[in-house]
């Protein structure tokens, strides 16, 4: 009789952490992606196309993330700048990003810049760091040729595919 309670109660050990570990398996990450800064270093810098580009690259991101299910986290514009020392402040201090994250309980959180040193092309430069230690696990740099929308777009589902190669590795434009 002791060895018959002893095999079921160890059955039923098995399961409960089998059923613990594959919901484990399947738990979603979150991300938190924050403004993109515009760096321009051209003759004619922040122009109002340029500032709109910008503008537009955090929520083309957070479209494609989604789509390989990823759990976007929304931090207000107000804290982000609430966080921030000024423009780069956050891309430089990764510990900080991570503070800023933590309270809304993402994952990750990605900082970005949309760096412009020419006419010609930019670079989309994106940190995503891991919040629960505030360590930067990916730095990423993709080069856009030339300011057209279909560029951008093309650009951060560049980006996107470089982080999920760092993370989950589900997506594909």
């Amino acid at each position: 009789m002791n060895i018959f309670k002893s095999s079921c109660i160890h059955r039923i050990l098995i399961s409960c952490i089998l059923t613990f570990t594959s919901l484990n398996i399947f738990a979603e990450t979150k991300i938190a992606i924050l403004d993109f800064e515009l760096k321009d270093l051209t003759l004619l810098p922040r122009t109002a196309a340029e500032v709109e580009r910008t503008a537009s690259i955090k929520p083309l991101l957070e479209a494609e993330l989604k789509k390989a299910k990823y759990v976007i986290i929304n931090i207000p514009a107000s804290k982000q700048k609430s966080s921030s020392g000024g423009v780069g402040y956050l891309f430089d201090h990764h510990d900080i990003a991570a503070d800023l994250a933590k309270p809304f309980g993402a994952d990750y959180v990605l900082v970005g810049r949309l760096h412009k040193p020419s006419f010609l092309f930019a670079y989309l430069m994106g940190h995503l760091i891991r919040v629960s230690d505030g360590k930067l696990v990916g730095n990423y740099v993709s080069e856009a040729k030339g300011p057209h929308k279909k560029l951008t777009i093309k650009t951060v589902e560049n980006l996107t595919v470089k982080i999920d190669r760092t993370l989950d590795n589900r997506y594909s434009p």
